[in-house]
């Protein structure tokens, strides 16, 4: 099932580095772009991150989850992998069937548990549907579901937020 992650050509495997001796970390062509994307959108662990609501905003959106969670707060290259791939199929929700023009990208992070937010202007609640083998899309909740250890719905004066929740080992970055 979950051999074929749609949604992730974009985030690059982190590699094991061998040897005792220290390097100092030189980010790669990804690394960079995770860091323009932070540049120019902000970060989400200091403020939700307004992005437009068209398709090419889900890889920027991964670019930063990826970045946050790997790099910034130093969670499992899985975790990470996780959330990435989460946070695909909450942005394109908001991007496919909420008519809105922003969405907002919001993560937060307490002691073992790390929570991401995906608003939007649309009342509209998402719908977990039954998934079969053959099936083609309808999986995102689906995903969501599975892979996280907790997820909902806010709903708010004017939009909602839909968010997930996963349980962390906690690791001070270095």
């Amino acid at each position: 099932m979950m051999g074929d992650m749609a949604g992730l050509e974009d985030v690059e495997q982190p590699r094991q580095r061998g040897g005792a001796t220290a390097g100092r970390w030189i980010p790669s062509g990804k690394d960079e772009q995770a860091l323009s994307a932070l540049e120019l959108f902000g970060n989400p662990t200091e403020a939700e991150v307004r992005l437009p609501s068209r398709p090419e905003s889900a890889s920027a959106a991964r670019r930063i989850t990826h970045s946050v969670v790997l790099r910034q707060w130093a969670l499992s290259p899985q975790t990470a992998e996780h959330a990435v791939l989460l946070v695909s199929e909450l942005v394109g929700n908001a991007v496919r069937h909420t008519g809105a023009r922003v969405f907002g990208l919001r993560m937060l992070r307490r002691r073992g548990w790390i929570r991401i937010e995906v608003r939007d202007p649309s009342r509209g609640l998402p719908c977990l549907m039954p998934v079969r083998e053959m099936d083609t899309s309808g999986r995102g909740l689906f995903l969501v579901d599975k892979l996280s250890d907790r997820w909902g719905v806010d709903l708010l004066p004017r939009g909602k937020t839909t968010w997930f929740e996963m349980r962390i080992a906690d690791r001070q970055p270095p």
